[in-house]
């Protein structure tokens, strides 16, 4: 970097600590790096390099408060050609292994007396196209906000008394990207009104709120430098409807909470649980900006 870039890289850092502790408060300026949740092994891929790149990106672009975009686009949209090809084509995306394995499960009877997922829900191509586009949703009986892997584990626990399968695992991936699947093409519908409207806020205010070390916004990348690059790849909009994704980084499936407790790590803050409250709400958020995209599960990234 030339001399005039690190002085503007300097320059960008005491600004954005300075407006965030001003604006914020000191006790959401931040989190201390070494009070963060430990590293999962899947989010090490975006580690002190990338955040380093993405200062260096935000020294060309930064986002002025309030700023909104009149166009979200899906991610799809920032891949090349021929992974947007790739990703069409169901012989030649990997993600569909993982629909497939899915599809396995759903039609397994699980151990002792509890019933398979497709005892309840006969012919799910029918029955079960479009629920995705509406998750994540309020649950009526509970009050709690659910994405889709939630519902899934709900089900799982209570109508087939079995143990929850856990975040981020094969099975509980497979089931998901299999279920969104049966969506695929179809918008994104999420409600943001009534008991989802909290949930929808607190995302909101997540999204916006400049947080960890680098004392960064989701928005600054999200809004603010779509289109630029970052190590070698095209900042999006964050839309959420392909995952669980295939992505090339990590050589399989994800969820989108695995890429947020990346994200989190690439600007230094606290790394949520996944599923718990905190990306949920995002996630919510995420979804209503979507809202009109189609279902592209399984997507691929980069």
């Amino acid at each position: 970097m030339s001399f005039v870039g690190l002085r503007l890289f300097s320059a960008l850092i005491l600004r954005s600590r300075a407006s965030g502790v001003a604006k914020d408060g000191p006790e959401r300026a931040g989190a201390s790096f070494e009070t963060q949740a430990p590293l999962a092994p899947q989010d090490e891929g975006c580690g002190s390099r990338s955040a380093i790149a993405l200062i260096v990106a935000l020294a060309v672009v930064v986002l002025p408060a309030g700023s909104a975009l009149a166009e979200i686009k899906s991610g799809s949209d920032f891949l090349s050609p021929e992974l947007r090809r790739q990703q069409a084509d169901e012989t030649r995306n990997p993600g569909f292994f993982w629909v497939e394995q899915g599809r396995e499960l759903f039609t397994r009877k699980p151990v002792g007396d509890g019933r398979a997922c497709i005892g309840c829900h006969v012919e799910p191509q029918q029955s079960l196209r479009g629920a995705a586009t509406r998750y994540p949703q309020v649950d009526a009986a509970t009050g709690r906000l659910m994405n889709l892997e939630g519902r899934i584990e709900q089900c799982r626990v209570e109508r087939q008394a079995q143990p929850a399968f856990g975040y981020e695992t094969p099975d509980l991936l497979s089931l998901t990207a299999y279920l969104a699947s049966l969506s695929r093409g179809l918008p994104m519908q999420v409600t943001t009104e009534g008991p989802a409207k909290p949930f929808y806020e607190a995302g909101r205010a997540f999204f916006e709120r400049r947080q960890g070390q680098l004392n960064l916004s989701c928005q600054q990348c999200h809004d603010g430098l779509v289109g630029q690059k970052l190590r070698g790849d095209t900042i999006s909009h964050g839309a959420g409807t392909g995952y669980p994704a295939y992505r090339l980084e990590w050589n399989e499936v994800g969820s989108l909470h695995r890429r947020l407790r990346a994200c989190s790590l690439g600007v230094r803050a606290t790394q949520f649980e996944a599923g718990g409250p905190e990306y949920l709400a995002l996630e919510l958020f995420l979804a209503a900006r979507a809202r009109g995209l189609p279902v592209e599960t399984p997507a691929m990234r980069r």
